[in-house]
C-alpha cells in the first residue's frame, strides 16, 4: 500500500502525463503516437510488479483514446460512486474496494484520488491497483483464519477461500465489531464463539483505514490447552528419565577423562614429551588437556630451539676458526705489496706506457679495497668504484672484446652496502659469461628502485646458461658447506646478503644459452638512507 501512495505521489508531479492528458489532439494519429511515447505506467508496474497489478487515469478530455491505460471520462463514470468521492476528497487519498473495468470487472484494493493541473484548471482521477496475489500469499503463512477488510466490510483478501466475495458482517457477529473498534474482544463465527483480534491499518495521507481481522474459536483454544497440557506431563516425565541417565553418563565420562588426564601428566613428568593428548572437548576438562598438549608442544620445540642453536653456535665456530686459519695463512706484507705496485706503475709512466702506468693504479686500489675490507659498510658509490676499477683492467686485458656501462641512479648512490657484493658477481660475469666467447661481449650494471628498496642488476651477453645448471647454481647458493668450491664469489655474496639484510634479499639468476646471464640483488632501503 505505501508502494501505491509513493506511485501516486511521483505522478502527481509527472509532467509527461500531465502533457499527454491536457494536449488537444487533432487526430487520432496524433493520439496514438502520444500514448506510444508515453511509458510512465509501465515502468511503475513493471518496477513494482510484486505491489501493483495495473495503473489508470481518468480523464475529460474528448479527443483522448481509451487505452486501458488512459481513459476518457463519460456519463456513466462521472455518475459513479468512487468518481464523485474522489472529486469531493480534493486531491486526498481514499481506499476502496472495486472493480477494474480493463481487467474482466475483477475487484482489487485500489487507491483513488484526484490529481489537479493547476496551471491548466484541469484534474483527472488516478486508480492504482494493489496486487491481491500478493496480500494471498501474505496471508496463506498464517494458520488461524485472517482477513484484510476495507472500511465497508468488504472482505479484500483472506486464506479461508469460503469467506472471499463476501462481507465481514455476513460472517463474525459482534457489537464491538460492527462499532469498527480495534484490539481483542469476543464474538462468533457462523454460531461458534470465537476470540476475535482487529488491528488497524493506517497509511499516511488516506482518508480511510484498513482493518486486519483474525480470530480462533474457544473450542480450539480449550483443545490446545489440554494438549499443551498432556504434551507438558509427557515432556517432564520423559525429561526427567533422560535427565537421570544423562547425569550417571557424564559422571562416568568425567571420571574417565579426568583418568587418562592424570597419566598423561605423569608421563610429563617423566620426560616423554612426545605423547599425544588424547581429550577434547570444550568443557574445562577439554580446554586443560589442549593447555596441556600446548605446553608439551612448546617445550619439546623450545628444547628443539636449544639443540638447534647449539648446532648453528658449533658450526659458527669452527667456520671462524676456519676463516682465522685461512687468514693466517694468507697473510702477507700489503705495504711491501702496494709499494712494488706503484714502483711499476711509475716507472711505466716514466717510460711513456700511460696504459700500463693506468691499470696498474686500478690493480692497486682493487686490491687495497680487498685486503682493508671489513665487516661494515660501504656506499653504493664506492662499491662501483672498485668496480668499475676491475672493469679497466679487464678491459687491459681483452682490449675491444669487452665493453661495459654503468647505468646508476645518483639518488641512491649513498645507500650503504656491505662491501664487495657486485665486484664478485661482475668478474664472475667476465670469467664465465665472456671469456670462453670469441667475439667477446658487454657487461652493463644497473640500478632500479622499487618500492621496498633497489634493485643492482648485472647484465651480461655472454655464453649464458641452460635450465639445469640455473638450478644447480640456486641449490648451491643456499647449502651451508663449502665443499663446492665453484662459483664461491655468488655464494658469498648470497650468504652475505642474507646475514645483513634477511631473508627478503640474495642473488636472483636468469639465464639463456647463448643469449647471456642477468644476475638481480635487492636491498632494502630503510628511511633516510636514499641521498643521505
Amino acid at each position: 500500500m505505501n508502494v501505491s501512495l509513493y506511485v501516486s505521489n511521483n505522478l502527481l508531479f509527472d509532467e509527461q502525463l500531465k502533457n499527454v492528458v491536457n494536449t488537444k489532439y487533432q487526430s487520432r494519429y496524433d493520439v496514438v503516437e502520444s500514448y506510444r511515447d508515453f511509458n510512465s505506467f509501465k515502468e511503475y508496474r513493471k518496477l513494482y510488479k510484486e505491489e501493483v497489478s495495473n495503473i489508470r487515469f481518468y480523464m475529460k478530455n474528448e479527443t483522448l483514446l481509451n487505452s486501458w491505460e488512459i481513459i476518457p471520462i463519460d456519463e456513466m463514470i462521472t455518475t459513479s460512486k468512487w468518481y464523485k468521492k474522489a472529486v469531493s476528497d480534493k486531491g486526498l487519498v481514499r481506499w476502496v474496494y472495486m472493480e477494474d473495468e480493463t481487467n474482466r470487472h475483477h475487484k482489487y484494493l485500489s487507491l483513488v484520488r484526484t490529481i489537479n493541473f493547476l496551471d491548466l484548471d484541469t484534474s483527472g482521477v488516478l486508480i492504482i491497483n494493489v496486487n491481491t496475489d500478493t496480500l494471498n500469499l501474505i496471508l496463506s503463512q498464517e494458520s488461524q483464519p485472517i482477513m484484510i477488510v476495507d472500511d465497508l466490510d468488504h472482505i479484500i483478501s483472506t486464506n479461508q477461500p469460503e469467506f472471499k466475495g463476501e462481507k465481514l458482517s455476513d460472517i463474525v457477529n459482534s457489537k464491538s465489531l460492527r462499532e469498527g473498534k480495534a484490539g481483542m474482544f469476543e464474538g462468533d463465527v457462523k454460531g461458534e464463539p470465537t476470540q476475535i483480534f482487529v488491528e488497524t491499518i493506517s497509511v499516511e495521507n488516506s482518508l480511510n483505514d484498513i482493518r486486519i481481522v483474525s480470530f480462533i474459536s474457544d473450542e480450539s483454544i480449550v483443545g490446545n490447552a489440554n494438549k499443551v497440557r498432556d504434551t507438558g506431563f509427557l515432556v517432564v516425565g520423559v525429561s526427567m528419565c533422560f535427565a537421570l541417565l544423562l547425569i550417571y553418563y557424564i559422571s562416568k565420562l568425567l571420571s574417565n577423562r579426568l583418568i587418562i588426564l592424570s597419566e598423561q601428566i605423569k608421563q610429563v613428568g617423566n620426560r616423554n614429551f612426545n605423547i599425544r593428548i588424547p581429550i577434547d572437548g570444550k568443557d574445562e576438562i577439554g580446554h586443560l588437556s589442549k593447555q596441556l598438549e600446548f605446553m608439551v608442544n612448546n617445550t619439546k620445540n623450545l628444547l628443539n630451539e636449544v639443540y638447534e642453536t647449539n648446532r648453528q653456535k658449533t658450526l659458527l665456530e669452527r667456520k671462524q676458526n676456519e676463516i682465522k686459519f685461512k687468514m693466517m695463512a694468507s697473510q702477507i706484507n700489503p705495504h711491501f705489496l702496494f709499494n712494488a705496485l706503484e714502483s711499476i706503475r711509475m716507472k711505466a709512466y716514466a717510460k711513456g706506457e700511460k696504459e700500463i702506468s693506468q691499470v696498474v693504479k686500478m690493480l692497486g686500489k682493487l686490491m687495497r679495497n680487498s685486503i682493508e675490507v671489513g665487516t661494515g659498510k660501504v656506499t653504493l658509490e664506492n662499491e662501483l668504484k672498485i668496480v668499475q676499477a676491475y672493469l679497466q683492467i679487464q678491459k687491459f686485458r681483452y682490449g675491444n672484446r669487452l665493453t661495459y656501462e654503468l647505468k646508476v641512479d645518483p639518488s641512491f648512490i649513498h645507500v650503504p652496502i656491505p662491501p664487495l657484493i657486485i665486484q664478485p658477481i661482475v668478474e664472475n660475469a667476465v670469467i664465465h659469461g665472456l671469456e670462453n666467447s670469441r667475439k667477446g661481449g658487454h657487461v652493463c650494471v644497473e640500478t632500479n628502485a622499487v618500492a621496498e628498496g633497489l634493485l643492482v642488476h648485472i647484465i651480461d651477453n655472454g655464453v649464458g646458461m641452460n635450465e639445469k645448471k640455473q638450478e644447480a647454481i640456486s641449490m648451491m647458493l643456499n647449502e651451508q658447506s663449502h665443499h663446492n668450491e665453484e662459483r664461491i664469489g655468488l655464494k658469498n655474496v648470497h650468504q652475505r646478503l642474507l646475514l645483513t639484510f634477511g631473508e627478503k634479499s640474495g642473488l636472483s639468476i636468469g639465464s639463456k644459452v647463448n643469449k647471456g646471464t642477468k644476475v638481480t640483488i635487492f636491498i632494502p632501503i630503510k628511511e633516510g638512507w636514499k641521498d643521505a
